[in-house]
């Protein structure tokens, strides 16, 4: 059983007056790093939970970007059932169901509209996998709208780590229907003042005008399963398998290395797993992502975060994303299914890398076939 205490922290997000403050999930692997197995551990734990509820129902499970895209995936593997994420990348030649965040930094969320169409014919469930729900409202307007598209179609659950829901708010899920799972109940209240009471004196280094930076070339690994459109969640796992025995046999680890595993905004659980796999080697393995989430940092010693590396994203040019608290490691793999090269991006993070006094980095793209 894990506690609040196990899981949660509080930071305090940049320029966002609709929320101060931001529950970061120690073992979750977004913005700190973690044991990959500490997180599977987690992710599985949910998993047992739908286990026991829908072991029979056709499912299909939806992660939320970015945060929640690595436990979504994690908890359909474990149930073997179909899954999408929603995504906030843009894909071509395909039809959108759009709906948003009202408290975040990035407000647009989308599914596919052919996949969900595609799921209809064979779930009788949607199960919603969150890292955190707070109020509940993203959930019920994605619900709300499916409803309407879809009368009949399916039934509608919310599965998250961390619920925070008060009882109005866990009232008006039980109107529309909605069933709710999680792991930890948490309390907010107190949290924006906590929040707001560390200085922002911490670290920030500016990546962004890195050009040029000396490298590895990418290494491409054929067979990717991109889980922003509708996919098998058994396929996708032997898909992850195969790319992280393709890893290890091109970047043998010695056991007791320390390692550090990244993976790049929505795309977590592909990485996580070879950071996995690393570990059972007897690596000493830590696994993070990149993040459009930009948060405050502080100098204090018992705020999550002390440094932040301002980057550009691998997925656009021109927008900002970040990375905290990096350390110095034996090796960094970089792990991304970007599917254009980003130079801005690369080298941004590249420097942010030997900052940190890593120069042993490879960089890894997973590719279609």
């Amino acid at each position: 059983m894990y506690r609040e205490s196990d899981l949660v922290c509080v930071a305090k997000r940049l320029n966002n007056k609709k929320r101060g403050y931001l529950v970061v999930n120690r073992l979750q692997g977004k913005h700190i790093p973690v044991r990959p197995a500490q997180a599977l551990e987690l992710f599985e734990s949910l998993a047992d939970v739908l286990q026991g509820e829908y072991g029979r129902d056709s499912l299909l499970l939806v992660g939320f970007a970015e945060t929640a895209t690595a436990i979504g995936a994690a908890v359909a593997a474990a149930l073997g059932c179909r899954y999408m994420q929603t995504t906030r990348e843009k894909l071509d030649d395909v039809d959108w169901l759009y709906f948003s965040e009202s408290h975040s930094h990035a407000t647009q969320q989308k599914l596919v509209r052919e996949d969900v169409e595609k799921a209809a014919e064979e779930c009788t469930r949607i199960v919603f996998v969150e890292d955190e729900v707070t109020t509940g409202n993203t959930i019920g307007k994605i619900v709300q709208i499916l409803k309407e598209r879809y009368p009949g179609k399916f039934q509608y659950s919310v599965a998250s780590v961390l619920n925070g829901m008060k009882e109005a708010d866990l009232k008006s899920f039980c109107d529309l229907g909605i069933s709710v799972h999680y792991l930890v109940k948490t309390d907010h209240e107190g949290f924006e003042k906590i929040a707001a009471g560390y200085p922002e004196d911490g670290k920030v280094v500016d990546c962004v005008g890195a050009a040029g930076m000396a490298r590895e070339p990418w290494e491409l690994v054929p067979g990717r399963v991109d889980a922003r459109r509708l996919v098998d969640s058994t396929r996708m796992r032997q898909q992850c398998e195969r790319l992280g025995k393709a890893v290890l046999e091109r970047y043998p680890v010695k056991a007791g290395e320390r390692i550090l595993v990244l993976g790049t905004e929505e795309f977590m659980y592909p990485p996580l797993c070879i950071a996995a796999w690393m570990e059972r080697k007897g690596a000493d393995v830590s696994f993070h992502a990149t993040t459009r989430s930009p948060i405050a940092v502080s100098a204090d010693e018992s705020y999550p975060f002390q440094c932040r590396y301002e980057l550009r994203s691998f997925y656009d040019g021109e927008r900002a994303t970040y990375l905290y608290d990096l350390d110095k490691y034996d090796q960094v793999y970089v792990v991304t299914d970007a599917w254009q090269e980003e130079e801005a991006g690369t080298d941004s993070l590249a420097y942010a890398l030997s900052q940190s006094g890593n120069f042993a980095v490879h960089w890894i793209r997973w590719e279609n076939e």
